[in-house]
């Protein structure tokens, strides 16, 4: 009977065609409900356009999925956008498969939307994977705009981020940079070469723990430069969750994948987000158990406990899911970009070798080689405050910021943009506009010096209302940092070899390939680093 059925080419095709049959049976499905729901929309545009708006030009689309295939390109987004906005013009319209969008790439229209038009765009669209990784949109980076913002805005402002708070985190971000350049110097001593990325985002994540929870990252004391479980733990996590953030998650724009979910994404994100609330909850009851009420100022208080402070006086408002979306915002943020543009800033200095001895001479005529910098010596090195801010206008941390949402109906560069339209604005197209920057593509930190760039519109913390207000950490941790590296090793690149400076995509921009170079200590600072 076996040997019948195999014999059988009837049977034999439908077995072998079972799986497949199913997977076109749900493609044709899934593209006959496209159908109904374009033309359906068509319908409704139709009626909804007999005003007859100005729309912005929209390049080519796919039928039923608008633009979406940018988004699936190989090439980054933001340099996609900005080829587009270079053929089609500053301001584009797009269709995100159910969404409509906006993309602004002239420094005259991002500086209208985030002034003229603040209000109008200071609120974030609703998007499920975003919801899902935000406790509901309860991030402040994320939360819709009205009084719980303005109130979470305001406590990270004025309670964890302001400049007297982070001027009480030096010496907690010096400590880190010491115990970075011990595991530097140990690679370099081993293996003559380092690779920056694993150090960099180990130094941010280690001084967020300790400002935020006052953690020490269980390090041994016999190795106290080790890298803790808790810092590799929300490393892995940071990984995992980035990619369903920011404006590339397709999952975000087509309501069918949602409902089904064939990817699996919701689980996805649920497992991850699963993870970092555990994560986040064992520091909050650890600082709980921790405060003791002793009346100290908020200066001697982890962020935390900062917290945990005003949820004795309004239990309602401050409660574990508010602390929780708030530290994990910071967390998120504050690692993966301030490591991506120390290593980026690396990486245009070893391709510029003229550039890496100005900073050598500066902070050796500043400094000298019998002490190591400090926080208070980096506001003085002029050039090397050029370096970031020319780093930062080539490689924004967030290239796209992050999607803004219209709020009421308004006009952007002479075209309207109706309630209810993603806004993004392209930093990186903007900071590279041969209008304002003259040879824009090129690395001149000397365009910063003395004033010459200002009036010029940098966008890296982005801009009005929803500007980041971790700015002033970040700033002063990528200076010191930078600054030390360059004090304490000689830096070169491996035989000679150019840099790779392709940019990988999403919501920050890391380096496609992490940076690798040779490293030794410099002779003038060897005793110097010996006393570690």
């Amino acid at each position: 009977m076996q040997a019948a059925i195999d014999q059988s080419p009837h049977l034999r095709f439908r077995a072998g065609m079972d799986d497949k049959s199913c997977y076109v049976a749900t493609g044709l499905s899934l593209a006959a409900i496209l159908l109904v729901l374009h033309r359906l929309v068509v319908r409704a545009g139709g009626k909804g356009n007999a005003a007859a708006r100005r729309l912005p030009p929209s390049p080519p689309a796919v039928p039923f999925l608008g633009h979406l295939h940018l988004l699936a390109s190989e090439c980054p987004l933001h340099s996609s956008l900005a080829r587009l906005a270079a053929r089609h013009g500053p301001v584009l319209s797009l269709r995100l498969g159910s969404r409509a969008a906006v993309v602004v790439s002239s420094p005259e229209c991002a500086e209208a939307c985030f002034t003229e038009h603040d209000v109008a765009f200071a609120n974030r669209p609703r998007l499920t994977s975003q919801a899902l990784a935000s406790f509901g949109g309860a991030a402040l980076a994320v939360s819709s705009y009205g009084p719980y913002w303005r109130n979470l805005r305001r406590v990270a402002a004025v309670r964890l981020l302001s400049t007297h708070r982070v001027a009480c985190m030096c010496p907690v971000i010096s400590a880190e940079v010491r115990a970075m350049l011990r595991r530097v110097g140990r690679a370099a001593e081993a293996a003559g070469r380092v690779q920056l990325k694993a150090s960099l985002f180990e130094l941010s994540l280690s001084v967020l723990m300790e400002t935020i929870a006052q953690t020490k990252t269980s390090r041994a004391d016999d190795a106290d430069d080790a890298v803790s479980p808790e810092a590799h733990e929300f490393r892995r996590i940071v990984d995992e969750i980035l990619p369903y953030l920011g404006a590339t998650n397709l999952w975000d724009y087509l309501p069918l994948l949602r409902r089904f979910d064939v990817l699996g994404v919701r689980n996805k994100i649920r497992d991850v987000v699963g993870r970092r609330d555990a994560f986040l909850q064992r520091l909050i009851d650890a600082e709980r158990r921790r405060l003791d009420g002793d009346g100290d100022g908020d200066e001697k208080k982890s962020m935390i406990a900062v917290m945990l402070s005003l949820q004795k006086s309004e239990p309602d408002v401050y409660t574990d899911t508010m602390i929780m979306a708030l530290c994990g915002n910071l967390f998120t943020a504050g690692t993966e970009t301030t490591s991506s543009t120390i290593e980026w800033a690396m990486s245009l200095l070893l391709n510029h070798p003229e550039a890496l001895k100005k900073a050598e001479a500066e902070i050796e005529a500043a400094v000298g080689a019998s002490r190591l910098i400090t926080m208070d010596d980096v506001p003085g090195l002029g050039y090397l405050q050029c370096v970031i801010n020319e780093t930062l206008r080539l490689y924004p941390v967030a290239p796209l910021l992050l999607p803004h949402e219209s709020a009421a109906d308004c006009t952007v560069g002479g075209y309207d943009v109706p309630r209810g339209t993603l806004l993004f604005v392209n930093a990186y197209a903007i900071h590279r506009d041969p209008a304002a920057w003259e040879e824009p593509d090129e690395f001149r930190p000397e365009r910063f010096r003395d004033g010459k760039a200002e009036g010029r519109l940098m966008l890296p913390f982005g801009m009005g209302r929803r500007r980041c207000p971790g700015e002033t950490l970040a700033l002063r941790t990528a200076g010191l940092v930078l600054a030390t590296l360059i004090q304490c090793f000689h830096w070169d690149r491996i035989d000679g070899a150019e840099i790779d400076m392709t940019e990988s995509g999403g919501l920050t921009m890391p380096r496609a390939v992490p940076l690798e170079a040779t490293c030794k200590p410099r002779e003038a600072m060897r005793h110097v680093l010996q006393q570690l």
